[in-house]
């Protein structure tokens, strides 16, 4: 792979733009089947960027410097094809694995998210998740803070928010190297706070809060060409250590690479949100 690895790929994003008036920005989760969009009161903006391929540089990104890192683990999983065995296998699993990356005293999941790709199809359901198409962080402190208070018993909370935690989303291809969508991710360092703004998700039953971010053209966007579904990346969402001294947050999306042969297995992947307590 070494050989034919490209230095980089130039892709066209999607970013947010902020409603005017300032108003709260809001998403609804699920895609109406009929326009095939999700309800929504913000705008988009397409740009043309340039995506560097950190394969032979990967030690150049770090959960704490760039907000995401690349590992190498073969999951003892492969199938990923029932929600039963990933909760009985893959997540005690990757509980141990993001423990020892991290050095976290303990680690909790609370979802995941198979997406497959599916050229042409709106349907974008619960259990039909595409790759996501716009660049976006998927907590906020609001929200980071919540999903703690929803997960956790409530005898424990006090105890855990006296120590620094974490969000953290571990990310893997699953079935077939990810070279069609590869997942996007741009290094914090190159972020100004200036370019994200909360975002509530409505969801059926409830709401949630994202980022969404605004396109700067000082962003460094980085993706790893071809992962294997023997590579992971933890892509960190929220930090509580906010005294500039670490990366927050990781702004990522599924991109669509203009490289990527014809013919080329569509991408699958599986990603984990973990509460990383230290």
């Amino acid at each position: 792979m070494a050989a034919s690895t490209p230095a980089s790929t130039t892709a066209t994003l999607l970013y947010d733009t902020e409603p005017e008036g300032g108003v709260r920005a809001y998403q609804h989760i699920n895609v109406d089947p009929i326009t095939g969009e999700r309800e929504r009161n913000y705008g988009h903006e397409f740009k043309d960027v340039v995506v560097e391929n950190l394969r032979g540089k990967e030690d150049s990104a770090t959960l704490d410097t760039a907000g995401f890192q690349y590992f190498k683990h073969t999951s003892k999983l492969t199938s990923f094809a029932n929600d039963e065995e990933i909760y009985q296998e893959y997540y005690p699993e990757s509980i141990d694995l993001i423990k020892s990356l991290t050095g976290a005293s303990r680690v909790v999941l609370f979802d995941h998210t198979i997406r497959r790709r599916r050229p042409d199809q709106f349907d974008d359901g619960p259990n039909r998740r595409q790759p996501v198409v716009q660049v976006h962080v998927d907590q906020t402190n609001k929200s980071s803070l919540a999903r703690v208070h929803r997960h956790l018993p409530a005898a424990d909370v006090p105890k855990l928010l006296e120590g620094r935690f974490q969000i953290i989303n571990l990310w893997r291809p699953i079935a077939n190297p990810a070279i069609d969508w590869p997942l996007g991710l741009c290094d914090y360092r190159s972020v100004d706070q200036n370019d994200a703004f909360p975002t509530a998700l409505i969801y059926p039953d409830r709401e949630g809060e994202t980022l969404g971010i605004k396109y700067n053209p000082n962003h460094k966007r980085k993706y790893l060409h071809g992962m294997t579904p023997d590579e992971i990346v933890l892509i960190k969402c929220f930090d509580s250590k906010q005294d500039g001294s670490v990366a927050l947050f990781t702004p990522h999306t599924g991109f669509s690479d203009p490289s990527t042969p014809e013919g080329t297995p569509f991408r699958q992947s599986i990603e984990l949100r973990a509460l990383v307590f230290y």
